[in-house]
C-alpha cells in the first residue's frame, strides 16, 4: 500500500514555516550599524532630526536629539583655549549625527578662576531664562568673545538680553550647579579639559576619552560600544590625548 500523497496545503506549510523562522531570527539578531563621518564632514540633518534637537532641559544641558542612542558627556572649562577651539565644531558635528547627543558638565580649572566659574554661572542663567537654545547660544557666544586663560570677557561686554540674567546671577543657584558638576568630575578623577565620556544608553557600556577627539574617532568609539566586548576591554583600546593635570593636550 503506497503512502498518501501530501496535500497542497501540507506542502505550502512545509515551505512557509522555515521562511518564518528565518525572518524572526533576523529580527532578533539584526542591529543597525552606526554611520561613519568626521567632525568636518557629514550629511545635513533632516527636518525630523532638527525638530528633535535640544528638547531636553537641564542642568545638565543637552544638545542634539533627545532620542539619540549615545550620549557624549563633555567636561569643559569656558576659559580653556582647547575647549574654545573644539566645542563649536563639535556642536555642529552633533547636529549632523542624530545617533548621538552632547551633555555639558562644567569643570572650571583652578588656573582659570574666578573667570571660569563666573562664565559658567552666566551660561547656567541663560539656560534658566531661555532654555536649551539660549544655553548653547551663550556657550558659543562666550567662546567667541572670552580672552581665555582666566582673563574672561573684555570689560563692559555682556551677552545679548543680559538684563534678564541679573536676578539669577545675584542668587546662589548658578554657582551651586557649577560646583556640583565640578565635584562630580573630581570624584571621577577628571582634572583636564576637554574630557569626554561616551555612553551607550541602550547597553550602559561607556568609554572615557581625553582631549579634542575628532569625529571619525568618536564614530569608531561608537562602533566599539555596539559590539559585545565588555566596557573594561574597550577602555584599554582607547588612547588618551591630554595630560591629567590641566588643559594642555600632548
Amino acid at each position: 500500500m503506497q503512502p498518501p500523497t501530501p496535500s497542497f496545503r501540507d506542502t505550502l506549510r512545509s515551505l512557509i514555516w522555515p521562511a518564518v523562522i528565518m525572518a524572526l531570527t533576523f529580527l532578533v539578531f539584526w542591529r543597525p550599524s552606526v554611520p561613519s563621518a568626521s567632525i568636518e564632514q557629514g550629511t545635513q540633518p533632516s527636518a525630523a532630526n532638527s525638530a528633535a534637537m535640544s528638547q531636553v532641559s537641564g542642568p545638565p544641558w543637552h544638545h542634539g536629539s533627545h532620542t539619540a542612542r549615545f550620549t557624549l558627556i563633555l567636561y569643559a572649562d569656558l576659559e580653556c583655549p582647547y575647549c574654545r577651539t573644539y566645542v563649536p565644531p563639535l556642536m555642529a558635528w552633533i547636529e549632523r549625527h542624530p545617533d548621538i547627543r552632547l551633555q555639558w558638565q562644567h569643570l572650571p580649572l583652578s588656573m582659570h578662576e574666578p573667570a571660569a566659574s563666573e562664565l559658567a554661572a552666566l551660561a547656567e542663567c541663560a539656560g534658566e531664562a531661555g532654555g536649551p537654545e539660549a544655553y548653547w547660544r551663550t556657550i558659543s557666544w562666550i567662546y567667541q568673545y572670552t580672552r581665555g586663560e582666566g582673563l574672561g570677557l573684555p570689560d563692559g561686554m555682556y551677552p545679548p538680553d543680559h538684563e534678564a540674567l541679573y536676578a539669577c546671577l545675584a542668587s546662589e543657584r548658578p554657582l551651586a550647579i557649577v560646583r556640583t558638576q565640578a565635584q562630580g568630575a573630581a570624584s571621577n578623577g577628571i582634572a583636564a579639559t576637554p574630557t569626554l565620556h561616551l555612553r551607550d544608553e541602550r547597553t550602559g557600556q561607556s568609554l572615557w576619552l581625553q582631549g579634542p577627539i575628532p569625529g571619525d574617532a568618536l564614530l569608531s568609539a561608537m562602533d566599539l560600544l555596539v559590539t559585545d566586548e565588555p566596557a573594561s576591554e574597550l577602555a584599554e583600546t582607547t588612547e588618551l590625548s591630554a595630560v591629567p593635570d590641566g588643559n594642555k593636550p600632548r
